[in-house]
């Protein structure tokens, strides 16, 4: 089993960037396709970024596509978000999820193991 714990979150203006991290303990982190999700007040958790346990494969929605950058350290047992241009719709809670030998699915019944999330507010 593995815990997963993000970080990074806070208030920023549009434009601005951010970068979120995600820490992992438990488990052995290679064994684990890493995705971010997000969930913005009302809405359902949309899938934002994901990337293979060897790091080869990254998925990102077409929303953040250009603008979002996914990455990971195994050595470190963290995945990374860095997130540039940020626009007021980018505001949400970001959640952080593993998939037990996963490729990175876009498909978050797919995750096994989930973080608290951490709120990021793009301010207009």
């Amino acid at each position: 089993q593995v815990q997963l714990v993000e970080s990074g979150g806070r208030l920023v203006q549009a434009g601005g960037s951010l970068s979120l991290s995600c820490a992992a303990s438990g488990s052995t982190f290679s064994w684990y396709a890493m995705g971010w999700f997000r969930q913005a007040p009302g809405k359902e958790r949309e899938f934002v970024a994901a990337v293979s346990r060897s790091v080869s494969i990254t998925n990102y929605a077409d929303s953040v596509k250009g603008r979002f950058t996914i990455s990971r350290d195994n050595a470190q047992s963290t995945v990374y978000l860095r997130m540039n241009s940020l626009k007021p719709e980018d505001t949400a809670v970001y959640y952080c999820a593993a998939d037990l030998w996963g490729t990175g699915s876009t498909k978050a019944p797919e995750y096994d193991y989930w973080g608290q999330g951490t709120q990021v507010t793009v301010s207009s």
